[in-house]
C-alpha cells in the first residue's frame, strides 16, 4: 500500500465519497489508512465538511482542531482556491502546499489518500494548478468521473491532460449519479476503447462497503 492522489473531472462527482470509502474499507481491514483534505473551499462547519468526513471516516473526533490538522487551507467562498483565498485576502503558498503533503506521505504507516479540491485544472494561486499539484508530488491519481451526459469529453481531457503531465492514472471510478441518462456500464465501454490500459472501476449510487472492498483490489 501507498500513497495516492484522489482527483477529478470537476466539482461534486465524488471525490470524497470515494476516498472516505476506501479509508473505511482499510480500516476495517486492520490497515491504518488515512486521509488529507489539505484545501478546501466552501468551508463552513466542521462536521458538515468533506474534512468532517474524512475524519470520522478515520474514527477521529471532528472539531476545529482535527479539521485544521488534515485541512490547513480553508476558505469560506464555495470558489476555485484562487478565487476564495484572494475574498479573504490570502494565497496559497505552494512550496508549502508540497511540504505539507510530503510530510505526511513520509510518516504514512499505512495508505494515504490526499483529497484534492474541485477538477485536475481548478487553480489554486495565480501560477499553479491541482494538477501542478498532483505532478509535484509524483503520487499515482485515482480519478473520479460521473455518469452525467458528457462525462465522456471531461474524462478524457482530465485523463490526457494527467498522462501529459507525467501523473499516473491507478484507477478510473464511475460514480452514478444516478439521473440515469447514460448507463454506467456504457460509459465504461466507452472510456475502455480510448483507455485500454486504465482499470475502470464502477461505483453504484449508494455504495455499500462492499463495492469499496471491489474498488481496493485495484491499489
Amino acid at each position: 500500500m501507498k500513497a495516492y492522489f484522489v482527483t477529478a473531472t470537476g466539482t461534486g462527482i465524488g471525490k470524497t465519497c470515494v476516498t472516505a470509502g476506501l479509508i473505511r474499507h482499510w480500516r476495517a481491514e486492520g490497515l491504518n489508512a488515512t486521509a488529507l483534505k489539505p484545501v478546501i473551499s466552501g468551508f463552513a462547519a466542521a462536521r458538515e465538511s468533506d474534512s468532517g468526513i474524512l475524519l470520522e471516516a478515520m474514527g477521529e473526533a471532528v472539531n476545529e482542531e482535527t479539521v485544521a490538522r488534515i485541512s490547513p487551507w480553508r476558505f469560506a467562498a464555495p470558489l476555485s482556491p484562487d478565487m476564495a483565498a484572494a475574498r479573504e485576502g490570502r494565497e496559497i503558498d505552494f512550496e508549502v502546499l508540497l511540504t505539507f503533503c510530503r510530510k505526511a506521505v513520509a510518516v504514512a504507516r499505512g495508505p494515504l489518500l490526499i483529497e484534492g479540491v474541485g477538477g485536475v485544472m481548478v487553480p489554486l494561486d495565480a501560477r499553479h494548478t491541482v494538477l501542478d499539484w498532483m505532478a509535484q508530488l509524483g503520487l499515482p491519481a485515482i480519478l473520479v468521473a460521473g455518469s452525467y451526459l458528457g462525462t465522456l469529453s471531461h474524462t478524457l481531457t482530465a485523463a490526457k491532460a494527467l498522462r501529459r503531465a507525467g501523473v499516473g492514472i491507478a484507477a478510473l471510478v464511475l460514480n452514478d449519479g444516478g439521473d440515469g441518462a447514460v448507463p454506467l456500464a456504457d460509459t465504461r465501454a466507452s472510456l475502455k476503447r480510448f483507455l485500454p490500459d486504465c482499470p475502470i472501476a464502477l461505483l453504484a449510487r449508494s455504495p455499500a462497503r462492499s463495492d469499496f472492498a471491489r474498488l481496493a483490489e485495484f491499489f
